[in-house]
């Protein structure tokens, strides 16, 4: 072998070397960042804006990848769980789908229908119900703009023993624009089982009672109305 054979296999073990240093450092950066980011996983993104109570569909949201770290512990990676549930909250465009924004759709009996209505923490029963109990609904009108005349304030028992379904997270709710004097209240979503009739005296009631209050009915109590208990006016207490 002469010198530029020699010279040639050199530079050819250079090469190789040089290559395979290459291929070492590649490796190194590739499990530094496995090490730091670690396997990918599947999740779902909020393709657009979802109403609470909407019932939730799989064309809803769009599959990403993104490292299994990141993901928070209620994040879904089974698009299969939204099956027969419904939205709890707003789901806002953009978000990931968390377990905690749906819940499974109540079974109804014959004849039923569901309603939700939000009930002001403070004046409501916050935190002391839960699905399965039954509630007295009280609603509280004022004496302005009844339409009768001597009309006078007065509570309702507007549906007495209302089932609860479901009870949602509680939310802040901004003041009317229109009303300078409000102030940011929270309220919970209460959703109920009823009947046609009642289900419109709670959807009238929350568009123009002034107050709408739930009571806890204690389990094991009488759930009829005795005479003279749904209604009360200020006037029966004055004429005694």
């Amino acid at each position: 072998m002469n010198s530029r054979q020699r010279r040639g296999v050199i530079l050819l073990l250079l090469s190789v070397l040089c290559a395979f240093g290459a291929f070492v450092g590649v490796l190194s950066v590739i499990s530094d960042v496995n090490s730091k980011v670690g396997p990918e996983v599947t999740a779902y993104r909020i393709k657009a804006d979802v109403a609470p109570y909407t019932q939730l569909q799989a064309d809803q949201f769009e599959k990403i990848s993104m490292p299994e770290r990141w993901l928070s512990t209620s994040a879904v990676t089974d698009i299969s769980m939204v099956d027969g549930k419904i939205a709890v909250t707003q789901l806002r465009k953009g978000s990931l789908l968390q377990t905690d924004m749906y819940v499974k759709r109540p079974a109804l009996e014959n004849g039923e229908q569901e309603i939700a209505i939000m009930i002001d923490a403070a004046t409501g029963v916050a935190g002391k119900i839960t699905p399965g109990d039954l509630v007295n609904i009280f609603a509280t009108f004022g004496d302005e703009g009844r339409g009768d005349e001597g009309q006078v304030a007065e509570s309702r028992i507007i549906v007495p023993n209302a089932k609860v379904i479901d009870v949602g997270k509680l939310t802040a709710l901004e003041p009317r624009r229109d009303d300078r004097d409000a102030v940011a209240t929270q309220a919970v979503p209460i959703t109920f089982a009823l009947n046609t009739q009642d289900a419109q005296r709670v959807a009238y009631a929350e568009s123009f009672a002034v107050h709408v209050r739930l009571a806890l009915i204690a389990k094991g109590s009488p759930t009829t109305l005795r005479p003279g208990e749904g209604k009360y006016t200020l006037d029966e207490d004055r004429n005694k």
